[in-house]
């Protein structure tokens, strides 16, 4: 039994179809057992999110439901202080020493991989899964001290992830979504809502409308 968990953290503000389809294509590309989606409480690399935690948690929830394997953790919404992926995978592993968890980030995050806290330490953790994004391209790209790595733990071979418990990387071709998440707000900023359907589940549509939550401060007023 393929027993390799794969793992997606964001903001998910809000989680959209994008996010979505993601995490299916990978989870069934590796014959993953399954996909978290996990919700940054306190991200330490980009602005605060719009919606509040409780808000992203419960979109998160919504939006899985009919997406067979995905998964919500909150551990890092219920967690105090700046959510470090290396302390989620620290928790993951102390849960279930024996499973093998795959860290999937796309090309833009490994980018910036080495201003992560403990950076290197991710690869004594989990594995991690890199998917494209468009425009932005890594061959070459990388910081010297991030390559090092790429080069010693690059595979072809998705099934070295269940053989080997941690520290390889494998790169995994998704469909290109041209989704954005501010371009999502922006429209319901606007009461745009027939520009954001069928971009993010019906279900988290309607609960965003319930509870008013991309619109301007002002229409609260």
């Amino acid at each position: 039994m393929n027993d390799v968990l794969g793992l997606l953290g964001g903001t998910f503000d809000p989680i959209h179809c994008g996010h979505l389809e993601l995490a299916r294509e990978v989870m069934q590309g590796l014959a993953l057992r399954a996909v978290r989606l996990i919700p940054a409480g306190d991200p330490p690399h980009r602005a605060a999110p719009v919606a509040t935690a409780g808000e992203r948690l419960a979109m998160v929830r919504l939006a899985v439901a009919d997406y067979p394997g995905l998964e919500t953790d909150a551990r890092e919404i219920d967690r105090p202080g700046r959510s470090y992926t290396v302390l989620t995978l620290e928790e993951l592993r102390a849960e279930a020493p024996s499973r093998h968890l795959a860290l999937i980030i796309g090309t833009d995050a490994l980018l910036g991989l080495t201003t992560w806290h403990r950076w290197r330490d991710l690869f004594g953790l989990a594995h991690l899964v890199v998917v494209a994004r468009p425009g932005v391209a890594i061959d070459g790209q990388l910081p010297e001290s991030l390559a090092q790595e790429w080069d010693r733990r690059i595979t072809t071979d998705p099934g070295t992830l269940q053989r080997e418990a941690v520290g390889r990387i494998v790169r995994q071709v998704i469909t290109p979504r041209a989704i954005s998440a501010s371009a999502i707000r922006a429209a319901l900023a606007r009461h745009d809502i027939a520009a954001v359907r069928g971009l993010l589940p019906a279900a988290v549509l309607a609960y965003i409308e319930r509870n008013r939550i991309y619109e301007p401060a002002t229409d609260a007023t």
